[in-house]
């Protein structure tokens, strides 16, 4: 026993992670039978991240998308390799401002819609220049 220890974590931030790789300490001759059913813990990044090289965290500012549950102070997970499709919660840039809406897309408008009767909706020509979609919202995390 003298050279063992058990104080060290056995997950290395990998996903090959497997019971055999759990240290144990055989007091008795043999493992605990609670041992062949451990799981590791949660990895917010494989649950939460789709693209890892094309997802972004943003703080949320204002009450537009209250009504997607989305509120001011909430932190909001954009993936940049989405389609913005229609229907679909987004990050615009608009006249060089970031905006979150939703997106509406029909054959020659598009229409960028808020969550709250508060703001009016901003109807822009599918051939403007100074609209771009920044990215699809995928998740929004919000503080209790």
């Amino acid at each position: 026993m003298e050279g063992d220890y058990f104080n060290e974590t056995s997950y290395r931030g990998t996903k090959k992670f497997s019971q055999q790789d759990v240290k144990t300490a055989d007091a008795t001759g043999f493992g605990a039978a609670a041992d062949d059913y451990m799981e590791r813990g949660i990895d917010l990044n494989e649950q939460l991240i789709r693209n890892k090289p094309a997802t972004f965290f943003m703080r949320v500012r204002g009450d537009a998308m209250t009504g997607a549950g989305i509120f001011d102070g909430d932190t909001i997970i954009v993936d940049r390799s989405l389609k913005a499709e229609s229907g679909k919660v987004v990050v615009a840039t608009l006249n060089g401002e970031m905006l979150i809406r939703r997106l509406e897309k029909t054959f020659n408008k598009v229409r960028l819609l808020p969550e709250t009767p508060k703001h009016a909706t901003i109807e822009v020509d599918a051939s403007c220049d100074s609209l771009g979609i920044w990215g699809v919202v995928t998740y929004s995390i919000h503080p209790v």
